[in-house]
């Protein structure tokens, strides 16, 4: 038996794709790098929405709270959840002090309109809470490849906001994060 994602019923809304990214887009350009952290506050008040929303979508599958599943069970529902939204297939990873986000067709990485920086704000946001009412503690997440700058993927980083202020602090020194991570 199929079970959708009840978007009413989680405080959820269907929005197109072209719709966030126009939006994204406008407040770029007419609030300049000021828009990246009204992006991020706004990805970061609809997390707990769309955790509830998997937590529910898992419950009406008989698969139990978010975090009482296995990892593998957690990272292939992730995924399916993910996808079933609208957002995208993930691919969950860990690179020494951080866990890793993958995606190869993220909806708000958008190759079409280049950007010189990672673009995907909105999404940090919603991980960061996401992933933060999993571990039960405050994260951040930061993306460190975009699609909207000619990557194959999106990537996120998600870990403490100590380690990934000290990531942030080593790539603006030009360290590239592979390499900060490890010294974090």
């Amino acid at each position: 038996m199929t079970h959708s994602i009840d978007l009413p019923g989680n405080a959820l809304l269907a929005m197109t794709r072209d719709s966030l990214l126009a939006l994204r887009a406008a407040l770029f350009r007419d609030l300049g790098p000021n828009a990246a952290s009204l992006l991020q506050e706004a990805g970061f008040a609809g997390g707990g929405a769309l955790y509830d929303a998997f937590a529910g979508w898992l419950d009406a599958r008989g698969l139990g709270a978010p975090e009482n599943l296995a990892a593998a069970d957690f990272a292939s529902r992730a995924t399916e959840f993910f996808r079933d939204a609208g957002w995208g297939s993930i691919t969950l990873g860990a690179m020494d002090s951080v866990a890793t986000i993958d995606s190869s067709d993220w909806a708000e990485g958008d190759p079409a309109n280049p950007m010189e920086f990672p673009g995907c704000y909105y999404t940090s946001g919603v991980l960061a809470d996401f992933f933060g009412r999993l571990a039960g503690e405050s994260l951040s997440v930061m993306e460190v490849e975009c699609r909207s700058m000619g990557a194959d993927r999106c990537r996120f980083l998600v870990g403490s906001g100590e380690v990934m202020q000290r990531v942030y602090d080593e790539m603006g020194n030009g360290v590239p994060y592979e390499e900060a991570v490890k010294t974090s």
